[in-house]
């Protein structure tokens, strides 16, 4: 036991120190470019001032994010998807796996569940012991299941999901637009350092190394942006792009993209003035999402089970908001 408690420690400990690498190269180069470039380098006031301004209004969006990004709680099923203690009883009581995947299914029947396993049996998470919702995944290192799981992210120690799939994004866009605005403004001072122009002293080795800090990050973040862009424009997760989610009627990597403006719309929200501001504006709640293939309310599970979500709402305001927020997604599956 206390062997155990200790890897734990151990696994919390270094599980920080990718976070920690990031914010020590990030206030490295805060150092470097304020005080070894624009105070101690750059002679002209009015560069120098604009200079500043600027940068800092880039350090503040870029720290902002992935503030937001690392300390975010990823979010959980609700208690919807959990087990009542009769279906518990009941389903750890059977011993035949068959019976066990027809309980499942009847309690599925109740939920807004389209996907399931491999092996088309509804998905159930027995650690945490719930159904998962679409697109949810247990994760191993948070020991949680995760709505909308994307990845878990060490650079910043936690799981990307629905909570925090849009800070994760302006993340990355801020990181790179840091390290575009610090390679563009310190260029020409790396040629003049260069060249031997400007004097050695110990403004030239970080300006030196900023440039090249820059270029590396901004090529990797690149990259890495450029495929979540692509995955956001398809309405896939990282998971969902490796294997694809599997419905009634089999896999379907398109199953969730219902065109690339309802699609952003679902990450980032219908206000676009705040796509860009790191606070939470996705639509719905996580536990389910529009569908390409339903189009019509006949071949729509969810509506035909809407009174029931409706009579056993009664009893907590948190499922009163998913009727809520479903009337919304059925909506737009209707458009479609």
């Amino acid at each position: 036991m206390a062997l155990s408690r200790g890897l734990r420690c151990c696994q919390t400990v270094f599980s920080w120190i990718p976070v920690l690498i990031i914010t020590a190269v990030v206030l490295w180069s805060y150092y470097a470019y304020v005080f070894e470039l624009c105070l101690f380098t750059i002679s002209n006031t009015f560069e120098k001032v604009v200079y500043l301004l600027v940068f800092h209004v880039c350090f503040v969006m870029f720290c902002w994010t992935y503030w937001k990004s690392i300390f975010t709680p990823p979010a959980t099923p609700c208690k919807k998807f959990q087990l009542s203690y009769s279906d518990k009883q009941r389903y750890e009581m059977e011993e035949r796996p068959d019976a066990q995947k027809q309980i499942l299914v009847e309690i599925a029947k109740k939920l807004p569940i389209f996907t399931r396993a491999q092996s088309g049996a509804i998905r159930f998470c027995d650690r945490c012991q719930v159904l998962k919702p679409d697109r949810c995944h247990h994760c191993s290192v948070c020991e949680t299941c995760v709505l909308k799981m994307d990845h878990h992210c060490p650079w910043v120690n936690n799981c990307v999901g629905f909570s925090n799939y849009k800070f994760f994004l302006l993340f990355l866009a801020y990181s790179m637009l840091y390290c575009v605005y610090i390679a563009s403004t310190v260029f020409q001072y790396f040629l003049k350092f260069w060249v031997g122009y400007l004097s050695d002293g110990p403004a030239k080795f970080h300006i030196l190394f900023l440039m090249f800090v820059a270029l590396m990050f901004f090529v990797s973040l690149m990259f890495l942006f450029g495929y979540h862009c692509w995955l956001v424009a398809k309405n896939r997760s990282t998971l969902e792009a490796f294997s694809a989610p599997v419905f009634v009627n089999g896999p379907d990597r398109n199953g969730f993209n219902v065109g690339v403006r309802r699609n952003l719309q679902q990450v980032f929200g219908d206000n676009k003035r705040m796509w860009m501001v790191p606070v939470f504006t996705g639509q719905g709640n996580g536990h389910y999402f529009p569908l390409r293939s339903q189009n019509s309310e006949s071949h729509n599970p969810l509506l035909a089970n809407e009174d029931l979500w409706e009579e056993e709402s009664d009893d907590g305001s948190e499922e009163g908001s998913l009727v809520e927020d479903h009337d919304l997604s059925v909506t737009i599956e209707l458009e479609e």
